[in-house]
């Protein structure tokens, strides 16, 4: 099927939905007896998201989880969510950010799972609802508030903070007498004395997740500052640049490139945790960076032959996590509005976000939901608890932080100079002034 054919084909279909409803609601004849058709009195509200609604077996633990929080806004609330699900199959060469703005743009579903620069982009042009009077606000953490919040609306809202991390061999880290590295220049040295006995590359690496280590130098003085406001202010009117705060990261990878500490040529050839993930594993490679769900996932490293530590990114201020969060967002018109932003209520409520963080062993947004996380978390853990971090994902930033700087981060992979880099983080800064 064609692409305006497959298109034409969602809209019949929500047409077909929306006459179907609209039916129940219409005027019966005096003289008609009928019994009450249960599907008519059910409230509906629409979700867009890239997951399916699980079976009853399903195996995946995210989803499953997520379908729990939803089956109790279901119960309390009355009514159903539906979910309409992107594949990739059938939108081929549009990505599910290109999707997910054109259905809400054009007030297709109710509630969306939204990526960052989607989230910021919606936000801008109005198009998502202020969820800053919902009760569950009260008990954000602010990381949360900070990284969706646009233009003094709080356009969305996670289940989860994803947190990245380096995950490190502790047992090598042992056998040649290293303390596990602070700052910047702890971890060269580290990475030297692995060098220097035969570990062929001390970084494991892929083209994703190397901005980690620029965001934690880049913003560490910035989310852990008493200014952060009036920086963030300063860097959107322009009175500073981004390229001001990220040159030293760049700089550091480039020097990890050139020591060969990091293989950038075959880490862009690689997929998160697929490519380097082997050599992790087999004690090839001492250090490689995720995101907090992998120390739980058996695809990842739950169970590893070695002793494990997940420590944050080196930075002048210590070891930094690196916080990304995605976030649920309720059309600004969106055609059941009100039961969207009831539905949200109750899914980011504590009840349900400690059913959610406990299944799925994640930090929560909420404040008052703790969970007991594996031994290999807990020096991150720690830290985002006492509130150190950066933000690489921050709405209330013009120029879009997770996407844009691992773009340029592959340029540097593929050989372009700091200064280049730089320059096309001026340029993108340039576009959002105007």
């Amino acid at each position: 099927m064609g692409r305006s054919n497959r298109r034409s084909a969602v809209i019949l279909a929500i047409g077909a939905m929306a006459l179907s409803l609209s039916a129940c609601g219409g005027r019966k004849a005096p003289d008609e007896n009928l019994l009450r058709d249960n599907k008519c009195e059910e409230k509906m509200v629409v979700l867009f998201a890239p997951m399916e609604r699980s079976r009853p077996d399903a195996e995946n633990i995210a989803r499953t989880a997520f379908d729990q929080t939803i089956i109790m806004a279901e119960k309390k609330l009355n009514l159903k969510v539906e979910y309409n699900t992107y594949t990739s199959e059938n939108y081929q060469e549009k990505t599910y950010d290109d999707v997910s703005l054109d259905r809400i743009r054009n007030n297709m579903d109710d509630f969306y799972l939204l990526n960052p620069d989607v989230l910021q982009k919606m936000g801008r042009e109005g198009k998502l609802a202020d969820l800053s009077e919902l009760d569950c606000v009260d008990n954000l953490r602010e990381v949360v508030k900070t990284a969706n919040t646009v233009e003094g609306k709080l356009i969305g809202i996670p289940q989860e903070v994803v947190v990245y991390g380096l995950f490190v061999n502790k047992d090598m880290f042992d056998e040649y007498d290293l303390d596990l590295p602070n700052t910047p220049e702890e971890f060269l040295e580290c990475c030297r004395v692995f060098k220097e006995n035969g570990i062929e590359t001390p970084v494991g690496a892929n083209r994703w997740w190397l901005e980690t280590f620029v965001f934690a130098q880049a913003y560490a003085d910035l989310y852990n500052g008493d200014n952060t406001e009036a920086e963030i202010e300063a860097l959107n009117e322009g009175e500073r640049k981004y390229s001001d705060y990220m040159r030293k990261g760049f700089e550091y990878l480039k020097e990890m490139f050139d020591l060969g500490y990091i293989d950038a040529e075959t880490a862009y050839t690689y997929e998160a945790i697929e490519g380097e993930g082997p050599d992790f594993k087999e004690q090839k490679t001492p250090i490689v960076m995720a995101y907090w769900g992998a120390a739980n996932a058996e695809t990842a490293y739950r169970d590893l032959d070695f002793n494990m530590e997940v420590i944050g990114f080196p930075s002048e201020r210590g070891q930094m996590p690196v916080v990304s969060m995605t976030g649920f967002s309720v059309g600004a018109e969106a055609e059941h509005k009100d039961d969207a932003m009831d539905v949200l209520d109750v899914i980011l409520s504590d009840e349900a976000l400690k059913v959610y963080s406990e299944t799925n062993q994640v930090i929560s947004p909420s404040k008052n939901v703790e969970v007991e996380c594996v031994p290999a978390l807990r020096p991150l853990n720690d830290l985002v608890n006492d509130g150190t971090y950066v933000l690489a994902t921050n709405a209330n930033m013009k120029v879009e932080q997770w996407g844009n700087v691992c773009l340029i981060v592959r340029e540097l992979m593929n050989g372009a100079s700091v200064d280049e880099c730089m320059a096309e983080l001026d340029r993108l800064q340039e576009e959002s002034l105007k």
